[in-house]
């Protein structure tokens, strides 16, 4: 039996690409920091290790997944979220029989910049807001132009963005603002892509937007269709000559143009529109057919559930929560595999506590030991 390990346990989207490969027969490990995870609940993980924490023992996260590698005789590495930009440089160190599911380190790391990623936009004819680095003279001069949002150039879940008015005054480019760039606010409706792609060719992508919000991330979601994003990708895509999953941001303005704010080089929660029995053989065989799901509407329960309680006395916003949270199929449910859901809020524990103690968002504490740090 062929084996894939997983490089995180803890979000909804691994769980998809895992119970996928099990039905396609293959033996599912799972690595995380943490000591449980939703993905460990379910009958699809045959066996799960907890691993030193990428963003604090870098060192001891990559010999302990070249230790899982040969112990468990791994054919495929697939990483799930940021800690993908720490599993690249796999690629140059595990054997040939073992394939690393990730671009080179260094492209993927091109592109998780937020900076460099908008300078590949400006190369290759695509449209990002203008971006520079905070402290420059650019910097002045488009803040005094219109509004701006400052936010680190490596970041996730949303972190560290702040939003200025026209003509308020920036803040110095030292702590705790070092290493931030400054971006023209663009005016208008948010959406995300997740894509799977090979050699510069989209095999498969789902355009979303988030209908309830955990901070700034979507914890339900409707699936959309946007010719001018999907022309945008499939044009990004074609430039990169990419493979493997790629996600992004975008500002579509009052015009319909979409602007691309940013690109997470690896797999988001849009992989949830993808068929579940076909993102197995869509990653193992390019020519393999993908579809999307039939349902347009899916949603995180338990942070879904929480955020409708926090609308209470809202009373607009909480009904909508409410319409939303009694209709939407959860994305971990699985008659034949039940436990994720059922069991979420036990395995999830250690991100819940950490973000109840540190006053964060779930998305924050469920990401700040596997973000890059340079």
């Amino acid at each position: 039996m062929r084996t894939l390990l997983l490089t995180l346990g803890r979000l909804p989207k691994g769980l998809d690409v895992a119970r996928s490969f099990a039905r396609a027969g293959w033996r599912v490990i799972v690595a995380d920091p943490f000591p449980r995870h939703v993905s460990g609940a379910s009958r699809a993980v045959t066996k799960s290790y907890q691993v030193r924490a990428p963003a604090l023992e870098p060192q001891g996260f990559f010999d302990d997944l070249m230790r899982i590698i040969a112990d468990e005789s791994v054919e495929l590495v697939v990483p799930v979220s940021e800690e993908i930009l720490y599993v690249a440089a796999l690629r140059e160190r595990v054997p040939k029989s073992v394939r690393v599911f990730a671009m080179p380190q260094g492209d993927l790391l091109s592109l998780h910049d937020k900076a460099g990623f908008v300078a590949f936009t400006q190369v290759h004819g695509l449209s990002a807001p203008e971006t520079c680095n905070l402290g420059s003279h650019e910097a002045h001069a488009l803040g005094q132009a219109g509004p701006v949002i400052i936010k680190p150039r490596h970041s996730c879940a949303g972190g560290g963005v702040v939003k200025f008015a026209q003509g308020a005054n920036l803040p110095e480019n030292v702590q705790p603002y070092a290493g931030m760039i400054v971006q023209r606010c663009i005016s208008g409706a948010e959406y995300s892509v997740c894509a799977l792609a090979h050699k510069g060719c989209v095999q498969i992508s789902a355009i979303y937007r988030g209908a309830i919000m955990s901070g700034s991330v979507a914890v339900s979601f409707e699936r959309v269709e946007h010719e001018a994003i999907e022309a945008w990708v499939e044009r990004f895509v074609r430039c990169a000559n990419w493979t493997g999953f790629i996600s992004f941001d975008f500002i579509v303005d009052d015009s319909g143009a979409p602007w691309g704010i940013e690109c997470n080089p690896r797999l988001s929660s849009g992989v949830h529109f993808f068929e579940p029995d076909d993102i197995a053989s869509g990653m193992l065989d390019p020519a393999a057919p993908m579809r999307l799901r039939a349902q347009k509407r899916l949603q995180q329960f338990w942070p879904c559930l929480s955020e409708t309680q926090a609308s209470f006395g809202d009373w607009p916003r909480f009904r909508a929560n409410g319409r939303l949270l009694s209709s939407v199929r959860d994305v971990t449910w699985a008659a034949r595999d039940p436990w994720p859901l059922l069991g979420q809020i036990w395995s999830s524990w250690p991100i819940i506590d950490l973000a109840r103690r540190l006053k964060i968002s779930f998305g924050e504490a469920a990401s700040r030991d596997i973000v890059w740090n340079d």
